[in-house]
C-alpha cells in the first residue's frame, strides 16, 4: 500500500478481513485519515456488535475463510441494514465485481490496495450514507417517543436542535432558566437521548428544528 492520506470526512469505518496483517494496516491508514475504526476477523463478530450511530461504512473482504463475503454482503442488503459496503479482494475478477456491485457495493477494490483509491472509496461511502440517511423515513419508535412530549417540551426541543443555549431558549419562550433546564431534562429522558448530539440527531430525523431562530446572529 502507498502512503497518501488526503483530507477525509471523518466517520466510523468497519473492516471485516480474516488477515490480521491487513486489518492492522487498514486500521493504521484509516485512523491516520481521522476515522474511527473497528476491525473484525469474520462476519459473526460484526453481527454481534452494534452499528455506530453516525456515518459509517463497511470494508469487506470477499474470501473470509469458508465464508463468501459477497453472499454476506447480499444478506446485509436484503436485511435493510443500510450500511454502505466496499468490497476488496486479492482474487477478484469481472463476474465477482458485477455480483458485488449489483448487490449495492459502493466500490470493488483489488489487493494490494492503493491508499488514495481506498480513501476515496471511503469518502464516497460516507457521501452515500449521508444521502440515504437524509432520504430515509424516521423510524416509528422515534416518532412514538416524540409523541410523548408535551407542547412546551416540543418547543424546547425545537430550539435546542436549532442550536440555542438554555438562557437563549428561556428568553425566547419568556420562561425562567430553571424551567427550561427542567423541560430539557424531560425531553432528554423521554427521547432516550444520552447527549446533546443524540438529541440533535433525533431532532434532525424528525425535522423539528425551529427554522425561524439561530444561535448566531446573521451578519449585517
Amino acid at each position: 500500500m502507498t502512503h497518501a492520506t488526503p483530507p477525509q470526512p471523518a466517520g466510523h469505518v468497519i473492516v471485516i478481513d480474516d488477515d490480521a496483517g491487513m486489518r492492522a494496516s487498514l486500521d493504521s491508514l484509516l485512523r491516520s485519515a481521522g476515522h474511527t475504526v473497528t476491525t473484525h476477523a469474520d462476519p459473526d463478530d460484526f453481527l454481534r456488535a452494534a452499528l455506530p450511530a453516525g456515518p459509517c461504512c463497511l470494508i469487506l473482504d470477499v474470501r473470509l475463510g469458508t465464508i463468501d463475503g459477497l453472499a454476506f454482503q447480499a444478506a446485509l442488503a436484503e436485511s435493510g441494514c443500510g450500511i454502505p459496503v466496499i468490497i476488496m479482494t486479492g482474487h477478484g475478477d469481472i463476474p465477482m465485481a458485477v455480483r458485488g456491485m449489483r448487490a449495492g457495493a459502493i466500490d470493488f477494490l483489488a489487493k494490494p490496495l492503493d491508499d488514495e483509491t481506498l480513501l476515496a472509496a471511503v469518502s464516497r461511502a460516507f457521501e452515500h450514507w449521508s444521502r440515504t440517511q437524509a432520504d430515509a423515513p424516521c423510524p416509528d419508535d422515534i416518532r412514538q417517543r416524540y409523541a410523548t412530549l408535551s407542547d412546551r417540551e416540543r418547543q424546547v426541543m425545537a430550539l435546542v436542535v436549532a442550536g440555542l443555549m438554555n438562557k437563549q431558549i428561556a428568553g425566547h419562550l419568556s420562561l425562567s432558566l430553571p424551567a427550561i433546564k427542567l423541560h430539557r431534562a424531560h425531553v432528554m429522558r423521554k427521547m432516550g437521548a444520552q447527549s446533546l448530539a443524540d438529541l440533535v440527531r433525533l431532532g434532525e430525523r424528525l425535522a423539528v428544528r425551529d427554522q425561524s431562530v439561530s444561535r448566531y446572529p446573521t451578519p449585517a
